[in-house]
């Protein structure tokens, strides 16, 4: 082999390693730029792609997936002067390599100083229950501004998140007190308000009872008024019936009303409960009297009825002495 072979053979493996330089394999999730005399030229995909060796080169090699930055704890100032400390967590993914490879230097730090420097401001915008109390709302305002300020680097902001708000151990104490405070108030005004209750249903209860009191009353008074309405009418008719024989002629109709309102007379004195003896200067005479009178009217209402029979036994022999009528004084 001559040295003409060994030079055309040295030559081949020259351009054949120099072909082999502008073969470059791209894995998932990167981004390369090429670069042609030092100028950004295009963007290559994953998989394997062809350069123009010599000319061109590999410029920057972007990682296009989702990506975690971890903000560190910083001091914030709120809006009522309260000092307080708070970290977070941010989500960005490149969607444009170029951009993020030539528009901004130190990608990762950019962001980084980018994403504590909107924290403070939002913030250090808002009073400190608000701030502890709307986590949300702190979220999103932080993902809409850092994302607009990122997005000429060819960056998405997916997500901000605040990990932890630490207010100074005396803030702490301070709002424990005062959430303590609030509890005792709520619990006294729910006391109040059971109390209240209470009262208002004792009254209602109390209300219903005299109402109904007063209707049984109302109904007593109505039945005790028809009662006596009955009585009265009783009395009337039978008075009515006395006067009727005392008209007729009949004298035994005086001695039984006499009789019937002298007995009841007696049974009031009677009964009286302040009185425990009586004594009472009368003739016993009288009121037998009186009851002979009585007695002749019921013998008279008797002998009505049984005259019919007292015919049909007219034949048959008396045993005894038919009984005569009470005298009278």
């Amino acid at each position: 082999m001559g040295g003409m072979d060994i030079a055309v053979i040295a030559f081949v493996v020259f351009v054949f390693l120099v072909l082999l330089t502008g073969v470059k394999t791209v894995p998932q999730g990167y981004r390369y730029t090429v670069e042609r005399f030092g100028r950004y030229v295009r963007t290559i995909e994953p998989g394997l792609n062809v350069i123009i060796p010599v000319f061109d080169r590999i410029g920057a090699k972007m990682n296009v997936m989702e990506q975690v930055l971890d903000v560190p704890t910083q001091e914030v100032i709120t809006k009522d002067n309260a000092s307080v400390s708070a970290d977070a967590v941010a989500f960005y993914q490149v969607l444009n390599a170029a951009q993020a490879a030539y528009q901004v230097a130190n990608l990762e730090n950019a962001l980084l100083n980018l994403t504590m420097t909107n924290i403070r401001s939002v913030m250090g915008s808002m009073d400190l229950d608000e701030l502890l109390s709307n986590r949300d709302t702190i979220n999103d305002r932080l993902l809409r501004v850092v994302d607009e300020a990122a997005n000429p680097w060819g960056i998405k902001i997916t997500r901000v998140e605040i990990k932890d708000i630490a207010p100074p151990t005396d803030l702490v104490e301070a709002m424990a007190r005062q959430m303590k405070a609030e509890r005792e108030k709520r619990a006294q005004v729910l006391e109040a308000e059971g109390a209240r209750n209470a009262q208002i249903l004792r009254a209602e209860g109390a209300k219903q009872s005299a109402i109904l009191q007063a209707e049984g009353q109302r109904e007593a008074a109505y039945r005790e008024a028809e009662a006596r309405e009955r009585l009265a009418e009783a009395e009337a008719k039978a008075t009515r019936m006395v006067s009727e024989a005392i008209a007729a002629g009949d004298v035994q109709a005086i001695n039984y009303f006499v009789a019937q309102k002298y007995t009841e007379a007696l049974a009031s004195i009677g009964t009286a409960n302040n009185q425990k003896i009586v004594l009472m200067p009368m003739e016993a005479a009288s009121l037998i009297g009186s009851l002979g009178g009585i007695g002749a009217i019921a013998r008279e209402v008797f002998a009505e009825g049984q005259q019919p029979a007292a015919r049909s036994r007219a034949s048959t022999p008396r045993t005894g002495p038919a009984p005569g009528p009470l005298e009278t004084p």
